[in-house]
């Protein structure tokens, strides 16, 4: 079989232009978060600005392997990289390493990777080929329904049990390419509603909640046309609200660890901890603040110099941008990030074969997530759940992990031209 090389003009210059754009707006900003002036060389492989050096080589060299691959080579062979990276994942339940209370790691010699962040387009990778399979209808087969969400939540369930919360709740972004794919608008309603029903939980008495809901239900049987069905179904949905309702206490104080309580507390304002659980939003907003409009300048800010912002180079990068570049500089990165958003969803409308459509999408959905938690979190206005700001944070498995992402879809996309309909099929 002859590999279809891409054309050079069939690539999205753009969104490439857009990944490095960011890359390099990461490693100044890596540079700058673990400055020293006994260690000023960029090059220096012992500080983590040197290391993010390599690794966005190796992510460069990578990325260009990618780019070379005949694009149905990863048609061919989804499932076999979602089953790599799910024995990676059991594997790191065998063998793996702690790591600031996150046993989610395989040490290598000198380096660690983390299973979950390649989790992450494997699971995009099987779900485009399962739900591209020829006559398959996810809006009306229920069957195919269940399986798309096994895909999903098979992961899941293995990254939680690495007590890795936070890379756990990212697969539930699949969520939003599933609706795009047919899944019923009143699924992600009723899903928003139990998130809203979860917070009301924890902020007040349930059994306030549960006369509420009651009386909601009566209201809505008074106000709409009543079949028996509708009736019924009134009923299950009132009993399951109010079941979740008063469990939510049981799993928030015997399921879920001290930390997690107390960053959940701390971001509903139920508990101030600026010494504790608080202290690195409480920093970051300090930095960010202080930033004003046009920022300190390179190396100039303060909370940088003096380390008041734990984890500055990876989950807590964001506060850098705001320091250092100010509002004018942070308005600038999200402008950047937002476009590569919107670069890659029109990427994925105008694919012409399902299965890229599907991954497109899972892209989207898995950057978007990770960049609306990421800065909210050093906004103060989502927990603190430890995932990095993509191509940003210092790291070598999430930047690997991300650039195998976008650039599997970046060469689906470059050979759009050349598909025929139902090759995939």
């Amino acid at each position: 079989m002859t590999v279809q090389q891409p054309k050079p003009s069939r690539i999205d210059w753009i969104t490439l232009l857009l990944y490095y754009i960011l890359v390099i707006v990461g490693l100044v900003c890596i540079y700058a978060s673990v400055y020293k002036e006994t260690n000023p060389n960029i090059w220096d492989g012992s500080q983590n600005y040197g290391k993010q050096l390599v690794w966005i080589g190796i992510s460069s060299f990578l990325g260009l392997m990618i780019l070379l691959i005949d694009e149905k080579f990863f048609y061919a062979f989804a499932y076999p990289i979602f089953g790599i990276t799910i024995v990676l994942l059991v594997l790191v339940l065998v063998a793996g390493t702690t790591v600031k209370g996150s046993s989610s790691w395989i040490e290598i010699g000198s380096f660690r990777i983390q299973p979950a962040e390649f989790a992450k387009f494997g699971t995009a990778l099987a779900l485009a080929k399962f739900l591209s399979g020829y006559n398959v209808n996810f809006e009306k087969d229920r069957k195919i329904q269940l399986i798309s969400a096994g895909i999903i939540i098979l992961p899941m369930i293995i990254i939680l049990l690495q007590n890795e919360t936070g890379s756990t709740l990212v697969f539930t972004s699949f969520i939003l390419v599933l609706f795009r794919e047919g899944l019923p608008g009143w699924i992600l309603f009723a899903g928003f509603m139990l998130v809203i029903l979860a917070i009301l939980a924890l902020l007040m008495p349930p059994v306030y909640i549960m006369v509420g809901l009651v009386f909601l239900a009566i209201v809505f049987l008074l106000v709409v046309r009543r079949t028996s069905l509708l009736i019924w179904i009134t009923v299950g949905v009132l009993i399951l609200s109010c079941t979740m309702v008063s469990s939510i206490n049981y799993v928030f104080e015997n399921v879920m660890q001290v930390h997690q309580r107390t960053r959940i507390n701390v971001l509903l304002g139920k508990q101030v901890d600026i010494k504790g659980a608080g202290y690195n939003v409480q920093q970051s907003k300090i930095a960010i603040g202080s930033g004003g409009f046009w920022g300190k300048g390179f190396l100039q800010g303060t909370q940088n110099k003096f380390r008041f912002v734990p984890e500055q180079s990876t989950d807590f990068i964001f506060c850098t941008i705001g320091e250092e570049y100010g509002f004018f500089g942070s308005f600038i990165f999200v402008f950047l990030y937002i476009f590569l958003l919107y670069r890659l969803l029109m990427m994925a409308e105008r694919q012409r074969q399902k299965f890229n459509r599907v991954y497109g999408y899972s892209v989207v959905c898995i950057l978007f997530f990770h960049f609306v938690i990421n800065v909210g979190m050093t906004l103060g206005l989502m927990p603190v759940i430890g995932i990095p700001l993509p191509f940003i944070s210092y790291g070598g498995s999430a930047l690997l992990s991300f650039t195998v992402l976008l650039f599997i879809f970046i060469r689906l996309d470059a050979n759009r031209v050349n598909e025929l309909r139902g090759a995939f099929d």
